[in-house]
């Protein structure tokens, strides 16, 4: 791609969602949302296959979907309260449809499918970029509306989401669907907890970013994509499995790494308003996706597979990608635990 219109696509993508995401009035929020997408769409068709553009395809259509529901939601608002404020949205019907929109947007439950075929068929800088900062949006959109809206239509989407991102991801053996099936069972979590503390969707956000973040900038430096591939790791880049295998630890949310600092305060969150069933079913839930998230540490660290002598000798050639923020992401996305008191201060 040309680097001028590369960072041309860059800068609106960059514009949409911080105008988003500063935006008090529903129109140039929804303004932001329709930029994020139309230059979302170059991105995913960066090397032009029939996947990408399948991919992009797919993307389009259920993106496009989600724009007319939610300026269809805002027109009925503004019929019936004369506002564009997106703090008082009254109407039951215009929160609800508001509301759906932003699910099929984030890709969580049961508004999940085109994340898996989306993210599968694009490159994995692409992915990263999908899976990580179209999230910010819609999430900021929800942020502003979590006092007024449906709560029990959260909880379902939520606990839907945890448990087909778990299970979703069970049989399969590319790493970018495992990784959107991750993302969908992650978005669960943190709409479940936005009724309660808006704070913890942020933190749980932040911490599901950097993780995620690490885990695609080691699998584009090492160039794996499935289960096969990731067989062959630990001959060429020792060092790169081990970060993977304590990053996927942490995504799982194991103590004492960084994951499990916002899983345990939204349980406690949970519990302190006499949710207990909830929190339970969370947790038990999330177990699916622990099983196949050690699926991969197994195939990446545990198996030594039989291979070529001139396959064992690929770790002495040089590797010509440098990642130079990898080291602080893998660093963040580990050792964070210790700074839970700090930030239960800042609540």
């Amino acid at each position: 791609m040309n680097p001028l219109a590369l960072s041309l696509i860059l800068t609106t993508l960059l514009a949409g969602t911080l105008i988003t995401m500063m935006s008090s009035h529903w129109l140039t929020a929804w303004m932001g949302l329709e930029m994020n997408m139309l230059t979302m769409i170059p991105i995913l068709m960066k090397t032009t296959n029939p996947r990408s553009t399948e991919a992009a395809t797919k993307y389009f259509m259920t993106q496009a979907m989600a724009s007319m529901m939610l300026m269809m939601a805002l027109t009925i608002n503004l019929m019936y309260s004369g506002q564009w404020s997106i703090t008082k949205m009254t109407n039951p019907v215009a929160s609800n449809m508001a509301l759906m929109a932003l699910m099929t947007k984030l890709g969580s439950a049961p508004f999940h499918f085109w994340v898996p075929e989306v993210t599968q068929g694009v490159e994995l800088t692409p992915g990263m970029i999908l899976l990580t900062w179209q999230k910010l949006a819609p999430l900021s959109l929800l942020y502003q509306m979590a006092t007024y809206t449906n709560t029990n239509l959260i909880y379902l989407s939520g606990l839907l989401s945890i448990l087909i991102g778990g299970w979703g991801g069970l049989n399969q053996t590319q790493l970018r669907k495992i990784l959107a099936y991750s993302s969908i069972s992650h978005m669960g979590w943190m709409l479940i907890i936005l009724p309660f503390n808006p704070t913890l969707t942020l933190l749980n956000l932040t911490i599901y970013i950097m993780l995620t973040l690490s885990i695609f900038m080691i699998l584009t430096n090492t160039f794996t994509t499935s289960m096969s591939s990731l067989t062959l790791m630990w001959n060429k880049t020792p060092a790169m499995t081990i970060m993977l295998m304590t990053t996927l630890l942490s995504l799982g949310g194991l103590p004492p790494l960084s994951g499990f600092m916002p899983k345990w305060l939204m349980i406690h969150e949970l519990t302190k308003n006499n949710s207990i069933i909830m929190p339970l079913t969370m947790a038990i839930m999330a177990l699916l996706n622990m099983y196949f998230y050690m699926r991969l540490i197994y195939y990446s660290s545990l198996t030594i597979l039989p291979s070529t002598n001139n396959m064992k000798m690929t770790w002495r050639f040089t590797n010509t990608k440098h990642t130079m923020t990898l080291p602080t992401l893998i660093t963040l996305s580990n050792m964070l635990l210790p700074l839970t008191p700090m930030i239960s201060m800042l609540e």
